[in-house]
């Protein structure tokens, strides 16, 4: 019975420990002080965001955290008079109810991947699944600076707030192992040669072909993304350089992360643009790319000529 019990038990810690691998991709290349950041910035967004005790900010976020979304202005101060007029404090619970489903630290930074549901353009029936995502920078062991894919508002009040710039190439982006380097080095393929200079007859070279695709506007399998990036592709001589480099490129493990920024028309004043940020996430497994996440919501059904 005893071993019987102590067998049940190791399995059980198995279970445990393959469900954290699938949530935060492969922990163990995570570093000691990294893994440290990612718990931190998961009870604060536990503590301060989830249950409103905005009161706890000051243990979590410099007095002059940097804020890029658009809506939000910048500083701790700005973070708890916006996050405070929300709701007020609720119980804190030991777990978030609806976790981020990638999550890892690499280096100065936190990355969180989030999966919501919206109703579906097409059929207010249904709904869709789509991502999201916030990565924040660690400095002395608080919450520095934040980014995640929120576009303006048309509020005149949010749109006041105007984001501090940031010199991401100053902090740290982590040591990569053999491994990482040649993950991102496949996951730059992908986002540089086959989709920024349109050659897409490397598709077969550098994607799986059952390659999964999250977002909800296209198909997803190696030979379905090749077809559906035809309609764009332009192909021109691949150069060493990107046409559009990301702002940050995060490896950690299986998982290769771009945060890109954007612009777009200021919806309070449109012959003004702004900044906002984008994210894309690859999966790289057995020397190809497996899986994709990206910010895109589903698009509406095109007009009845």
């Amino acid at each position: 019975m005893m071993v019987l019990k102590m067998n049940r038990l190791a399995g059980m810690f198995v279970f445990l420990a393959m469900s954290s691998a699938r949530l935060f991709g492969q922990a163990g290349s995570m570093t000691s002080q990294e893994q440290k950041n990612l718990k931190m910035v998961l009870d604060w967004w536990r503590e301060v965001i989830v249950a409103h005790h905005v009161d706890l900010a000051p243990k979590y976020q410099a007095e002059d955290y940097i804020q890029h979304n658009p809506n939000i202005a910048t500083g701790r101060a700005a973070f708890v008079e916006f996050f405070g007029a929300l709701g007020p404090p609720q119980p804190i619970q030991p777990t978030l109810a609806h976790p981020p489903v990638k999550a890892f630290g690499k280096g100065d930074y936190v990355v969180l991947v989030w999966e919501h549901e919206a109703k579906d353009p097409a059929d207010a029936s249904k709904t869709y699944k789509y991502n999201g995502f916030d990565v924040l920078r660690i400095q002395k062991g608080k919450v520095q600076e934040h980014w995640d894919d929120a576009m303006k508002t048309s509020t005149k009040v949010l749109a006041a707030a105007e984001p501090a710039p940031g010199n991401l190439t100053a902090h740290s982006v982590g040591s990569l192992t053999p491994q990482e380097k040649k993950n991102q080095e496949i996951a730059t393929r992908e986002m540089k040669d086959i989709l920024q200079y349109g050659h897409l007859e490397l598709g077969p070279e550098v994607i799986a072909e059952g390659y999964i695709q999250h977002n909800p506007n296209v198909p997803t399998g190696r030979d379905a993304f090749v077809n559906f990036f035809k309609q764009f592709a332009k192909p021109q001589p691949i150069q060493a350089d990107w046409k559009a480099k990301p702002a940050l490129i995060l490896t950690s493990g299986d998982l290769v992360f771009f945060l890109i920024d954007r612009t777009g028309k200021d919806p309070a004043d449109p012959t003004k643009e702004y900044k906002y940020n984008w994210f894309d996430m690859i999966r790289v497994d057995d020397g190809k790319v497996q899986e994709h996440w990206d910010a895109a919501r589903k698009n509406p059904p095109a007009p009845p000529r």
